[in-house]
């Protein structure tokens, strides 16, 4: 992987690949040992942004991130991100001063480094100006904890508002981090024209859907089943329509790869990084043998009859299961809507 892509306007230089290690500690490859060389394998290959959270494992993926880099800091651009909750207390997750620079401080000793490349807020809130978030985060900047800040799963109309209260007088969000895939595509209705005209990079999640796309689910295969589509019903369950759409459209994206002589796996990659407005897509292996399989995605091109193709099977700005979206909206629950 020697293609390196412009991040935002911030003169920082990444690859089209990040490695996302949400599936390393107890949620999913518990083995530190093999979970660092995992980690090493895709620095060997170019990857050079890494994203983490403070809450993948509790804690334990930053753990594990911070053992991997050790001698190796320097090659890599360092992302992790605060937001949820990280103990009982109601004051131990958000987006208010008081955590952040908790939160911020707990990370820079799990990683075990003096600076965070990226700072992200993980998901937007309702109940926290965004001022306050911006104030706590450019003082963290200043001090040199961090060297740039972010967004997660943000609406177009709060990235739009952030960036318009940093002006002149805060850090702005340089990036934002969305969920995009084949068969979740709404961000190109608002969002990915929202960055491109701000400036800022987009790392996506999710390019295979959450294994929608990792050619397991197919129309005449036995599905497989996983602790995600338990805890995540609205998401797998064939029972509602949405997911019924997912799975003909996983279906026939299968079949086109199939035509296209690729493994489903990396033409959904593949595609993740075609759209200009996308930095980067965030690949989440649990293992070696998903990693080596991840890799070839990011060097492949796919030609515009194929892309056309996929657009007739999910069309641009599109999700086909609304709960793909990353974030429910709290303007739709029953409480806002109802008097």
């Amino acid at each position: 992987m020697t293609e390196y892509r412009p991040f935002g306007r911030t003169g920082l230089k990444v690859s089209p690949l990040t490695l996302g290690t949400m599936m390393f500690g107890g949620y999913g490859n518990a083995d530190h040992a093999d979970s660092i060389r995992i980690i090493h394998r895709a620095l060997d290959a170019g990857i050079n942004l890494v994203d983490t959270a403070d809450v993948y494992s509790h804690g334990e993926s930053e753990t594990i991130v911070g053992k991997a880099l050790k001698g190796r800091r320097d090659d890599v651009v360092l992302a992790t991100k605060f937001h949820g909750a990280m103990g009982d207390g109601p004051n131990q997750q958000g987006s208010s001063r008081l955590w952040i620079m908790r939160a911020v401080e707990d990370s820079l000793r799990r990683l075990k480094t003096d600076h965070i490349d990226l700072y992200q807020v993980h998901r937007p809130r309702t109940d926290t100006d965004v001022e306050e978030t911006l104030s706590a985060l450019t003082d963290l900047v200043r001090a040199g904890k961090v060297r740039y800040i972010g967004s997660s799963t943000f609406p177009a109309s709060q990235i739009v508002e952030a960036q318009w209260e940093a002006h002149g007088q805060y850090a702005r969000f340089v990036c934002e981090q969305p969920p995009y895939s084949m068969l979740a595509r709404g961000i190109e209705y608002d969002v990915l024209p929202t960055l491109d005209r701000h400036g800022m990079g987009a790392i996506t999640w999710s390019p295979l859907a959450g294994g929608w796309l990792s050619g397991l689910y197919r129309k005449d295969a036995e599905l497989p089943g996983s602790t995600r589509s338990d805890r995540l019903p609205q998401r797998y369950d064939l029972s509602i329509p949405a997911n019924q759409r997912k799975l003909e459209a996983a279906d026939a994206l299968g079949k086109l790869a199939d035509d296209a002589g690729l493994p489903l796996v990396q033409m959904a990659i593949a595609w993740a990084i075609n759209h200009p407005a996308v930095t980067s897509a965030i690949i989440g292996p649990r293992t070696m043998e998903h990693l080596e399989s991840q890799l070839p995605g990011g060097e492949i091109e796919l030609g515009e009859d194929l892309l056309d193709a996929i657009d007739e099977i999910v069309p641009p700005g599109v999700n086909l299961n609304p709960a793909d979206s990353g974030y429910a909206n709290p303007a739709l629950e029953p409480d806002a809507r109802r008097r």
